[in-house]
C-alpha cells in the first residue's frame, strides 16, 4: 500500500513539474507534444536558417501547422512537416487505404495501432493522393509500403524533417522561383540582412511580415487569407521568436522553455 501511494505521489510531482515548467505567457507550450515536436528540431533550424537568411522561428511555426506538431498522418509518413509538394524527379506520397478513429477523429497508418481497435471502432477509406514528397528512403519513398517506417527509426525522421526544412530554405525561398511570393520573400529577407544583420531574423515583426509574404494571396504558399494569421498565432502562443533567439544565444532548450 506504502508503495502505491509512493508511486502516485511521485506521478502527481512529475506532472506539476511539468505543469510549471513553462514560460506561462506562451500559453501553447503546456501541451507535451509540441514541447517535443520543437526540442528536437530547433538549435538545427536555427542553424540552417542563419546559414539562408531565414527566420527560423516562422519556419518552426509553418511547420507546425501544416503537420500538426508532427503528428499529421501524411507529415508522420513522409517526413514531410512543411507540406512541400513533389517536383517531377521527387517521389510523392500516394492515394493510401488507411482507417481512422470514429472519435476523437484519427487518420491511423502503423500496423501495430490498428490492430489495437476492433473493426467496429475503425473507418475505412482511401485517401487521395498527397502530392507532397516523400521523405523515406529509397525503396520505399512513393510506394504504400511500411509506412510506420518513421516510427521505428527516430534518427531518420528527424534528418527528413531537417532536409525539408533546409530543401524550404534553398528550393522554394529562391530567387529562381517562379512565383513572386517565395522569389519576393527571398529579396526582402536578403536586403534585411544586408541592411540590419543576422540578428533581424529573431525578431516578431520580420517573421511575421515574411509569414504575410507567402502566404494569404494566389500563388503562394497557401492562398487562404486565415493562413497567415494561423501561423502567426502559433508563433504567438508558443514563443518562438524568444526560444529561437535563445537557442541563437546559446542558451539550452530547457532553460529557454
Amino acid at each position: 500500500m506504502i508503495k502505491f501511494i509512493m508511486k502516485h505521489i511521485l506521478i502527481l510531482l512529475l506532472l506539476t513539474n511539468f505543469l510549471f515548467s513553462y514560460d506561462k505567457s506562451f500559453s501553447y507550450r503546456k501541451y507535451i507534444h509540441v514541447k517535443k515536436f520543437y526540442s528536437s528540431l530547433v538549435k538545427e533550424t536555427v542553424d540552417i536558417a542563419l546559414k539562408h537568411n531565414m527566420p527560423p522561428a516562422a519556419i518552426l511555426a509553418i511547420a507546425s501547422v501544416e503537420s500538426g506538431y508532427g503528428r499529421g498522418y501524411v507529415a508522420s509518413i513522409s517526413g514531410n512537416i512543411l507540406s512541400l509538394g513533389a517536383n517531377k524527379n521527387d517521389k510523392a506520397l500516394p492515394s493510401l487505404y488507411l482507417p481512422n478513429t470514429k472519435g476523437p477523429y484519427k487518420v491511423i497508418y502503423n500496423k501495430k495501432e490498428i490492430a489495437t481497435f476492433s473493426k467496429d471502432e475503425l473507418v475505412w477509406k482511401q485517401r487521395p493522393k498527397s502530392l507532397k514528397k516523400d521523405y523515406r528512403p529509397k525503396g520505399i519513398a512513393g510506394t504504400t509500403t511500411t509506412l510506420d517506417y518513421f516510427d521505428y527509426n527516430k534518427d531518420a525522421k528527424r534528418k527528413a524533417n531537417l532536409k525539408n526544412i533546409e530543401e524550404f530554405c534553398t528550393l522554394w525561398i529562391s530567387y529562381e522561383n517562379r512565383f513572386k511570393a517565395f522569389n519576393g520573400a527571398r529579396v526582402f529577407l536578403d536586403e534585411q540582412v544586408k541592411k540590419y544583420g543576422k540578428e533581424i531574423l529573431f525578431t516578431k515583426k520580420l517573421n511575421e511580415e515574411f509569414i504575410n509574404h507567402i502566404g494569404g494571396k494566389k500563388n503562394s504558399f497557401n492562398y487562404r487569407k486565415t493562413w497567415p494569421i494561423k501561423v502567426i498565432k502559433v508563433l504567438e502562443k508558443t514563443g518562438l521568436t524568444k526560444l529561437t533567439k535563445d537557442i541563437y544565444k546559446n542558451k539550452s532548450f530547457d532553460e529557454s522553455w
